[in-house]
């Protein structure tokens, strides 16, 4: 599976983003899929994910309420909606599909979040 993460930009804070992960070369209903970031400095890690059938989603708590994670299967698209964004949200976000015996990382796309 090939994705494309894009969406990232500079936006101050309280604003909003919504990034996309757009997913080629295999089913891409056949994965859960799950965004990460990574801060400067800072070990890369989990942000919100979701079945593959869109059905359940899951958030760490330093983005509960204030993310939501879709899907578009129909499209091969997933999404992350980032709303009320914090200067702490400032990372490279990461898209990611698994399955049970297979993994793919999107590249980055750089969030930065200004006070």
């Amino acid at each position: 599976v090939q994705l494309q993460a894009c969406g990232g930009g500079l936006v101050q804070a309280g604003g909003w983003l919504r990034l996309s992960c757009a997913a080629s070369g295999r089913t891409f209903s056949n994965y859960a899929m799950g965004w990460f970031r990574q801060a400067p400095g800072k070990e890369r890690e989990f942000v919100a994910a979701i079945s593959w059938s869109g059905t359940s989603t899951y958030y760490a708590d330093s983005v509960k309420g204030r993310f939501t994670i879709s899907r578009d299967n129909a499209n091969n698209t997933g999404y992350l909606q980032m709303n009320s964004l914090k200067p702490d949200d400032t990372a490279i976000y990461y898209c990611k599909v698994v399955a049970s015996t297979s993994a793919y990382w999107g590249q980055g796309t750089l969030v930065t979040v200004s006070s």
